[in-house]
């Protein structure tokens, strides 16, 4: 758009009392952020606002000094809790006047739908526009959105519910947005790292990102210390999402280049997708044997769709008993070395396999704790072996944090231990 100041930097407020406590999570602002992404628009800032007009007002101010694009999302249904017009109107020194063009479609509306009684009156609330202000149509809901020019900066209202907003902001990016970019793509990749600390893969990826920054197109680099791995995240700024994806292509290959097998997706895919599709091309299939875990393996095996294809026998044997009658694990086995050993561990994952006659045997046993650790073996010990072919794998991990994270990092370390069988097979 000639003589309209590209939009770079945005900002967005996500405003519900509702988002402040542990029962609801703000997921607008990712999809924002996504799209917002793709136009090549650098979300500098998020918040989350409560339905308070003071507090949401001195959120909103601050963000107009950093952001050319603040984007709003939710508080503009009929109650009085639904503050965020006013809040803008306020801000921006803008009166509010009411849209009798959106007054008549929300009186349609409630007619259509046949409720008894009129459209009650507090519905006009929502045909407050504030002057100068776009009307966005709402095809799924009774909120229209609202476009605002002020000086140089862009501000959006969009409804809060998802199924509401997503086709709003597609549309408009469609439609207006797209144009108001600073012409630019923004594209981003996630390298997971597994078997590694943070502070390793930093060092050893030193080099390359003072290679990158000297790029024509650079390539920035962030690492996060994720749950049971870390997390490269790449982004590129291009001309084109083409040109973008070519210098992320190289430099997702020089980092597999550095880490080698540690790298376990460069595509977005989980540690179980990433086994579960590794055993679906070898044609495999695999059973499961967990004690301390207690079916969590299983777990994250069966949240891949399909996965029926490879999984073929999971049980949670957590008394000796149960190791003994269902995996044939020998009594004096478990006497000798106890349930938490790689003897026991080994003859887990061999039972398994063969009570599934599957080609993939993992036994995993150990102390989550917070009890049951001792001096020899601590809480945190976890034992776990994969039996393939030929050859069974056994590893001892003493992993930390509470029980349900050194769970997870169990779950995590058998299932990268299987990915590196099937991936030297």
């Amino acid at each position: 758009m000639a003589g309209v100041k590209p939009l770079s930097r945005a900002a967005i407020i996500a405003v519900g009392s509702e988002l402040l406590t542990p029962s609801k999570i703000d997921t607008n602002s990712l999809f924002i952020t996504e799209q917002l992404n793709l136009l090549g628009i650098d979300v500098i800032a998020k918040a989350v606002g409560g339905d308070d007009r003071v507090e949401l007002a001195h959120i909103f101010r601050a963000f107009l000094g950093r952001a050319d694009l603040v984007v709003f999302s939710g508080g503009l249904g009929p109650t009085e809790d639904d503050v965020t017009r006013e809040v803008v109107a306020s801000v921006l020194d803008r009166p509010l006047a009411e849209d009798e063009r959106i007054t008549a479609q929300l009186r349609a509306r409630f007619a259509a739908r046949g409720f008894p009684t009129p459209m009650p009156e507090i519905n006009r609330r929502q045909a407050m526009v504030p002057a100068g202000a776009r009307v966005i149509e709402n095809a799924r809901g009774s909120a229209p959105g609202l476009w605002i020019e002020h000086e140089d900066c862009l501000v959006l209202l969009l409804p809060g519910p998802p199924r509401e907003l997503r086709p709003m902001l597609t549309s408009l990016v469609e439609s207006g947005l797209e144009d108001r970019g600073p012409g630019r793509s923004l594209v981003r990749r996630v390298v997971r790292v597994v078997g590694r600390i943070e502070s390793h893969v930093d060092e050893a990826l030193e080099p390359l990102y003072r290679e990158w920054e000297r790029l024509p197109i650079p390539v920035a680099a962030t690492i996060l210390a994720a749950l049971g791995s870390i997390e490269l995240h790449l982004s590129a700024r291009a001309a084109t999402t083409a040109a973008a994806d070519t210098v992320l292509d190289a430099a997702v290959a020089q980092t597999v280049a550095v880490l080698g097998p540690e790298v376990y997706s460069t595509d977005g895919r989980t540690m179980e997708k990433v086994v579960g599709d590794l055993l679906v091309e070898r044609g495999l299939h695999v059973g499961v044997a967990e004690s301390c875990t207690g079916g969590l393996i299983a777990s994250r095996l069966t949240d891949v769709p399909g996965s029926s294809r490879y999984l073929d026998l999971a049980v949670v044997v957590y008394a000796n008993e149960a190791k003994t009658d269902l995996l044939g694990v020998q009594s004096d086995l478990l006497r000798e070395h106890g349930a938490v050993s790689e003897p026991v561990a080994r003859a887990m994952a061999e039972g398994i396999r063969s009570r599934a006659r599957a080609d993939v045997g993992i036994g995993v046993t150990g102390i989550a704790g917070p009890g049951g650790g001792s001096p020899d073996k601590p809480v945190g010990t976890v034992v776990i072996a994969v039996a393939a072919a030929g050859d069974t794998h056994v590893r001892t991990f003493r992993f930390h944090g509470e029980r349900e994270l050194v769970k997870f990092q169990a779950s995590q370390a058998a299932l990268d231990m299987v990915r590196r069988v099937l991936m030297k097979q």
